[in-house]
């Protein structure tokens, strides 16, 4: 009976002084502190697991261009296109304009495109060629760009009566042969002033509508949006809303647009010299070239090949590019995780 009173008297004291330790341990003046710092552990380890850096819609947009292989390949070419057309033209040794003592002499590493029946160097008017044609597709899709955007967001933002005479406009404008109507004015105009600046500006001049159609599209949906509406509400003035809020908002589809207003430039440039209405001697394009260098296809074909092969190349790549950045653009991908 004591030895049984004895044991239950030290159990006892263990459970006591057990309890003494944990009111100790608990008492003490660090035990708040490591216990909020524990807490905050727990807390703060799960969001640096899951979190992702912050990225903005163009980082995105760089991101899956970058990542697209054939609008990259495709870019790359396009900028040493415009870099041997704009640069490799003065670091030539040849003049388009020159004459040396080789005529008709095929393609060799003195002449790398060969040489036509008046002894000019092929590859120097080539190049001379290519700036030009890039000149006017350039100048073309700046400001049909610019005219278009500012119209479509004009017309799609105020609807009603306004948007449905500025889109008859353009439907009037869509009407126009672009080739036909370019011959004719570049041909009475050219000669009065600088051909090429005046093809480019009749090249623009038909080209416009297109951009503003795409423009209005979106500016349609746009002006609907939360923001829109909240720029209103704070008495922001329609000129600032287009200016601020539109047409920052439209510039995706506005660059895919722009790639594609290069290339038919390109080629619209091309035919026009092809038939005789574009750029006239004594300047050049590549679509002269190509002109002149049809009749000597089977005799000298360097004369033809050459020229069309760079007008390929610039279609194609930009094309391409335009497929990229279309791609890149696609609102349906918002989700990008480093």
């Amino acid at each position: 009976m004591n030895s049984r009173h004895g044991g239950r008297l030290q159990d006892a004291r263990g459970r006591a002084g057990t309890h003494a330790e944990q009111t100790e341990e608990v008492s003490s003046p660090n035990a708040p502190v490591q216990g909020m710092a524990l807490e905050r552990e727990l807390v703060e380890a799960p969001d640096r697991e899951f979190t992702v850096a912050a990225r903005s819609q163009w980082s995105m947009v760089s991101r899956r261009f970058l990542r697209h292989k054939l609008a990259m390949i495709s870019f790359f070419v396009f900028v040493a296109v415009v870099l041997l057309a704009f640069v490799g033209g003065s670091l030539w040794h040849y003049n388009y304009q020159g004459f040396t003592n080789d005529y008709s002499v095929a393609p060799s590493l003195k002449h790398p495109f060969g040489t036509d029946s008046s002894s000019h160097d092929m590859f120097a008017q080539v190049l001379r060629g290519t700036q030009r044609s890039l000149e006017i597709a350039l100048f073309v899709a700046l400001v049909s760009t610019a005219i278009g955007t500012a119209y479509g967001a004009i017309a799609g933002y105020f609807r009603g009566v306004s948007d449905s005479i500025m889109m008859r406009i353009v439907d009037l404008f869509l009407t126009f042969p672009v080739i036909a109507v370019a011959a004719i004015l570049g041909d009475q105009l050219g000669p009065k002033a600088n051909g090429w600046l005046w093809i480019a500006i009749v090249l623009a001049a038909l080209t416009w509508p297109y951009v503003s159609r795409v423009v209005r599209g979106v500016t349609l949906s746009i002006r609907e949006k939360e923001y829109i509406e909240a720029a209103r509400a704070l008495g922001a003035t329609n000129r600032r809303i287009i200016a601020r809020h539109v047409v920052p908002n439209v510039i995706g589809p506005v660059i895919v647009t722009v790639t594609i207003l290069v290339a038919t430039a390109i080629l619209a440039e091309t035919a026009l010299s092809f038939i005789g209405f574009g750029v006239k001697a004594p300047d050049t394009s590549l679509g002269l070239l190509v002109f002149d260098g049809q009749t000597a296809v089977e005799t000298r074909p360097w004369l033809f090949y050459f020229p069309g092969f760079f007008i390929i190349v610039i279609a194609l790549s930009i094309n391409f590019i335009g497929d990229g950045l279309r791609d890149a653009l696609d609102p349906t991908q918002t989700r990008v995780r480093a």
